[in-house]
């Protein structure tokens, strides 16, 4: 094994998180100073947006925690790449996050509508529709005294974020940060008053959008709110249809095998378990008023297990729909079961970009971090989208999306060499990376157009 010699070079100024200057021109396309400084205007020291760029090139590392910001302090490539008029500290970082967060934190979404708008992002159908899936998850902060800290559905102490992902590529249309405590369904219809204007705008008009939720959603004020949204597109001549998951709780299920029984909608998909779908319209009433929904219910009963274990005691399930849709049952409960792919976004926010323990005790701090993690999430997506799965790709396993770490991986930490001379910045990858380097040109060019006027 041969033993290396190790050796720090006084000139030689390298970097090993080039990709840093991509979520720079990511903030120049979403026009941050234009949006944060003049409603966040400062009478001396730093800009507020030299803190949101700061923060978010912090989260675009995959580093949330305040202290993080402090060795980059001395690093002018960090300063160069994402504009900055000098580095905070992490105190000062702090400090201005806790004073500033319930503004930024309803600035943060206009920054991803923005930067998406400008970059002309890809938005994907699925099967004729632009899917907008709407759902909560749980964040992890056990063993703190955070703000707001309750016991969650998943039986940890944390937060139970809510989130809106647009598109076959999952971009960050809301995320918005909730007491752990918080119910799915409590004051959502506030969240779809905030989130559906970016809907539109990212959207073409001739572009069906179906609205997807899981069953923690089922309430007849919900349902009356997205029917009351989709009538309101349609005077619009745009499109919005929705599934729901139904709630069955306290249903009985013989009562609901005998309604199928009746209908003669039973199928015996193998000996001993038959399958019965029932289309139905139901009534649902909300503050005086009543409209009539359509309900898509699956009835399952056993009879034998899948071992070929006799019952002794038939093992029904049922489980419905609520929707708009006009399509056939089983292609509405083949839409549903896409929601699933999700979860995968969640996962990328909590992981990949460290946001799983927030750092702050204040719950309005923490909003605003989370908020900026969106915008974050949506710069590393873009990259990913328009670097990774392309013609100038590097060789890899074909995929219609990249998941963050891969972007991390592949683009943000990767090793350069930064030069500063005569008025003109240089990152030099070395050999053996042109794959790498056609990518990195092709994305500063498109985000460069994005950010002229």
């Amino acid at each position: 094994m041969p033993r290396f010699e190790v050796r720090q070079s006084a000139k030689l100024n390298l970097t090993s998180y080039s990709g840093l200057a991509l979520i720079g021109q990511c903030c120049e396309a979403a026009q941050v100073d234009i949006v944060i400084d003049p409603r966040l205007p400062v009478s001396q020291g730093m800009k507020t947006s030299d803190m949101v760029k700061a923060m978010t090139g912090l989260l675009s590392l995959g580093k949330s925690d305040f202290e993080a910001v402090e060795p980059f302090r001395t690093d002018r490539f960090f300063k160069e790449a994402l504009g900055l008029s000098k580095v905070p500290s992490s105190a000062w970082m702090r400090q201005r996050l806790d004073a500033k967060a319930e503004d930024i934190r309803d600035l943060s979404d206009e920054l991803s509508v923005r930067l998406l708008e400008r970059t002309e992002a890809p938005i994907s159908p699925y099967k004729g529709y632009v899917r907008f899936e709407i759902d909560t998850f749980v964040m992890n902060n056990s063993e703190t005294k955070k703000e707001y800290i309750g016991r969650t559905y998943q039986g940890v102490d944390g937060y139970c974020p809510i989130a809106g992902y647009l598109g076959n590529e999952g971009w960050n249309v809301g995320l918005e940060l909730r007491a752990g405590s918080h119910h799915s369904a409590l004051e959502t219809e506030y969240f779809y008053e905030r989130a559906f204007p970016r809907v539109k705008r990212l959207t073409k008009a001739i572009q069906a959008v179906l609205m997807v939720e899981d069953s923690g959603f089922d309430s007849a004020r919900l349902l009356f709110a997205k029917a009351l949204e989709r009538d309101a597109w349609a005077t619009e001549g745009r499109v919005l249809e929705f599934i729901c998951k139904w709630n069955p709780r306290k249903q009985d299920k013989v009562v609901w095998v005998a309604q199928a029984e009746k209908a003669g909608t039973f199928k015996e998909v193998r000996p001993g378990k038959r399958v019965a779908l029932l289309d139905l319209q139901v009534e649902r009433a909300w503050r005086k008023e009543k409209r009539t929904f359509r309900l898509i219910t699956q009835v399952t009963e056993r009879t034998i297990d899948r071992k070929g274990q006799h019952l002794l005691v038939p093992d029904i399930q049922i489980e419905g729909w609520w929707t708009s849709l006009a399509l056939p049952a089983a292609e509405v409960i083949e839409h549903y079961r896409y929601h699933g792919t999700h979860e995968q976004f969640h996962s990328e926010i909590k992981t990949d970009l460290d946001l799983e323990r927030l750092p702050s005790g204040k719950f309005a701090t923490n909003d605003a971090i989370l908020g900026l993690g969106g915008f974050a999430y949506n710069c590393l997506r873009l990259i990913g989208q328009l670097g990774l799965t392309g013609e100038i790709a590097p060789i890899r396993h074909p995929a219609k999306r990249r998941r963050l770490k891969t972007v991390l991986q592949e683009i943000m930490y990767r090793a350069a060499k930064f030069v500063a001379h005569a008025r003109s910045l240089l990152l030099d990858f070395g050999r053996n990376f042109a794959g790498h380097v056609r990518v990195f040109v092709a994305l500063q060019d498109r985000l460069l157009r994005a950010a002229s006027p």
